[in-house]
C-alpha cells in the first residue's frame, strides 16, 4: 500500500486547511472557505500527472467507473464486454446501469485481449469496459484497432493503474472516459475516493451532473441550479479530497521507487527456473504496484501458495481463489442474486454465466501469484522476500515420484 506508507505532515496540513474553514462540502460557501477548494485541487493534481483535459473527483473508484460508463452513454440493454478478472465494481456498474455484461478472455497482460474481445463480440455489442489490472496496462495497440474497426465505445477502469501509461498515453485516456481509485489499497489514497477522467467536454459535463443529482454547477446559488440530467450522489468530501491532494503529489516518487523495487525483485526471481512474469506492454509506463509471478501451471502455483503460507510469507494474492476479484467465486453474479430486480433479469443475460468457456483466463489465473510492491522496502528486505519466494517455488516445482 504505497500511499499509506508515506502518510505524514503533508496530509495533515491539507486536512487542517479544511478543518480551519469548517466547510466539508465540495461546492459553494465561497466566502467561508477562504479559497480552500480541495476537490478542485485533487482534480488538478490528477490532471498534472495524466494530462487529462477534465477530471472529476468522486466518493470512490466504484462511483468513478459508474460515472464513466453513464457519461459515455451506457445504459439499459447495452451489451458491454467486461473481464472475468477485475475488482467486481466494474461488472456491478454495468449491471446497475441496466447494461448486459459479456465476459471475454484475458491474456498474460492480466487484462482483456484484443483476440478475446473479438471472439466475444455480438451484433449488439456497444462498449468495452477495459480494466487495467495490477498496476500494468492492456495491449492498447490491438484493442484500439478493434475499437475503431467495430466503432465501439471504450471505457477504462484504471482503478489499480493510476499513473500507468502506454506509449505516452495514460491509462483512462484512450477511450471515451476513464476511472481511477484512491481507496486505502492504491498507489495513492484519499481514504475513500475516485477520479473520473476524460478528454471530451460533453462527457465531462454529463459526469459532473450525474455525480451530483443532476446539478449543472452554474452560478453561486445551489438551490437555483438547473438539472440537465437525472443523477445521484457520488460527491467526495473536502476532507477526503484533502488527503488525495497530498497523496497524489507523492505519486511520481512512489512510482519511481516501485519500479526500482519491482525490477530488483524480478532480477532475483528471474534466476528461478519455472518463474516468469506477467506481460507489461510498456515497461516505461508501468506503475509497478504489483509484482505478478506466473508459475508453470495451476497445481504448481497452488503448491507454491501452500509453501509460502507455511513459511509465513505474506503480502500476496492468489487471485484464482479470491472471492471478489475473479469470476470463479462470483456466485451472486452467475445466479443474478439481487436485492431488487435489474434490467438484465427482464431482458435476459447475453451469456450463461454458469457455463462460460474461458480457457485462457482459467490458465493464466491459475498460474498467477501477485505481490503488492512497497515503496519503503530496503534491499535487505527484498533479498529476504526474494529468497523466501524462490525457496517456496523451488519446493513446489520439485515433483515427487
Amino acid at each position: 500500500m504505497p500511499g499509506t506508507e508515506l502518510y505524514g505532515a503533508e496530509e495533515r496540513k491539507e486536512i487542517n486547511d479544511v478543518l480551519e474553514t469548517g466547510i466539508f462540502f465540495r461546492y459553494n460557501h465561497d466566502a467561508q472557505r477562504h479559497n480552500i477548494w480541495k476537490a478542485k485541487d485533487f482534480e488538478q493534481e490528477v490532471k498534472n500527472i495524466t494530462g487529462a483535459k477534465y477530471a472529476h473527483a468522486v466518493s470512490n473508484g466504484s462511483a468513478a467507473i459508474m460515472a464513466a460508463l453513464a457519461a459515455a452513454g451506457i445504459g439499459t440493454g447495452d451489451e458491454v464486454i467486461v473481464p472475468p478478472f477485475t475488482y467486481i465494481a466494474s461488472v456491478e456498474a454495468v449491471l446497475l446501469l441496466g447494461g448486459l455484461p459479456i465476459f471475454a478472455e484475458i491474456d498474460e497482460t492480466l487484462c482483456l485481449s484484443a483476440d478475446g474481445i473479438r471472439k466475444a463480440l455480438t451484433p449488439k455489442t456497444k462498449a468495452i469496459c477495459l480494466v487495467h489490472m495490477c498496476g500494468g496496462m492492456a495491449d492498447m495497440d490491438g484493442i484500439m484497432a478493434l475499437v475503431k474497426e467495430k466503432n465501439l465505445i471504450l471505457v477504462e477502469d484504471a482503478g489499480q493503474a493510476f499513473a500507468a501509461s502506454y506509449k505516452g498515453i495514460y491509462t483512462g485516456l484512450f477511450g471515451k472516459a476513464g476511472a481511477y481509485s484512491f481507496d486505502f489499497f492504491k498507489i495513492a489514497t484519499a481514504g475513500e475516493g475516485g477520479i473520473f477522467v476524460t478528454n471530451d467536454e460533453h462527457t465531462y459535463k454529463m459526469a459532473d451532473s450525474f455525480c451530483d443529482h443532476g446539478h449543472d454547477h452554474v452560478g453561486s446559488n445551489r438551490g437555483m441550479e438547473n438539472h440537465p440530467v437525472i443523477g445521484f450522489n457520488f460527491r467526495i468530501s473536502e476532507l477526503h479530497a484533502a488527503i488525495g491532494v497530498a497523496q497524489t503529489r507523492k505519486v511520481p516518487f512512489i512510482k519511481e521507487k516501485n519500479n526500482y523495487n519491482k525490477s530488483y525483485l524480478q532480477s532475483k526471481l528471474s534466476k528461478v527456473n519455472g518463474i516468469s512474469f506477467a506481460k507489461v506492454c510498456d515497461p516505461n509506463g508501468d506503475s509497478a504496484t504489483f509484482l505478478n509471478l506466473l508459475l508453470p501451471d495451476t497445481e504448481t502455483a497452488k503448491r507454491t501458495v501452500d509453501e509460502m503460507n507455511k513459511a509465513g510469507i505474506g503480502g500476496f494474492n492468489y487471485w484464482f481463489t479470491n472471492m471478489y476479484h475473479f469470476i470463479n467465486q462470483w456466485e451472486h453474479i452467475k445466479d443474478l442474486k439481487t436485492t431488487s430486480k435489474l434490467p438484465i433479469e427482464l431482458l435476459g443475460a447475453p451469456q450463461d454465466y454458469n457455463q462460460l468457456h474461458l480457457p485462457k483466463t482459467q490458465e493464466v489465473m491459475g498460474r498467477l501469484i501477485s505481490f503488492g510492491v512497497r515503496c519503503t522496502w530496503t534491499e535487505a528486505q527484498m533479498d529476504t522476500l526474494a529468497a523466501g519466494i524462490a525457496s517456496c517455488a523451488e519446493k513446489a516445482l520439485t515433483v515427487i515420484a
